[in-house]
């Protein structure tokens, strides 16, 4: 993981602003993300977190997550921010998913950017390493960090809170 400096974080600042615009969309009612995805300058993908098909009778927010089988990993009702700009950028881009960067952002009561703590999804780290996303960005306390989509995996996949 690395900070950005410099030209290329104003330009990191551009494209997380972007994505908190999308973020205002997110019809979650715990937690309003947004992300896109970028490849040589251009936004190739974009997504917010919402139920499946923006349906509201898919929503289980009530439902208290410990009385979830085991089994079922993802205890969310929302298809994830990141999943959905993976899954635009593959219908629009599919050519141009390699080697990309995705940015992540979540809004906060305001509907103002937060700053990203630990990476921790491993639904959606796997996913993007699947098809071949070269880097996460995220904002956080020390500035905009840089991972590497496989080092974003492993550290989610160590997330213990």
């Amino acid at each position: 993981m690395r900070y950005l400096s410099g030209e290329e974080e104003k330009k990191a600042l551009e494209y997380l602003k972007k994505t908190a615009e999308i973020a205002v969309r997110a019809a979650c009612r715990r937690s309003r993300c947004g992300s896109i995805i970028v490849k040589d300058s251009q936004i190739i993908g974009s997504g917010f977190n919402s139920p499946p098909g923006n349906k509201e009778e898919q929503r289980r927010c009530s439902y208290s997550k410990d009385s979830l089988h085991k089994k079922i990993t993802d205890k969310t009702c929302c298809i994830h921010a990141e999943q959905r700009a993976i899954m635009d950028a593959l219908r629009r881009y599919p050519d141009r998913i390699f080697g990309s960067r995705l940015y992540f952002i979540r809004l906060d009561e305001n509907e103002k950017p937060s700053r990203a703590g630990q990476p921790y999804c491993t639904i959606c780290s796997k996913m993007a390493l699947d098809v071949g996303i070269a880097e996460f960005i995220l904002w956080t306390e020390k500035g905009i960090a840089v991972y590497d989509t496989e080092e974003y995996n492993l550290i989610s996949f160590q997330f213990n809170q």
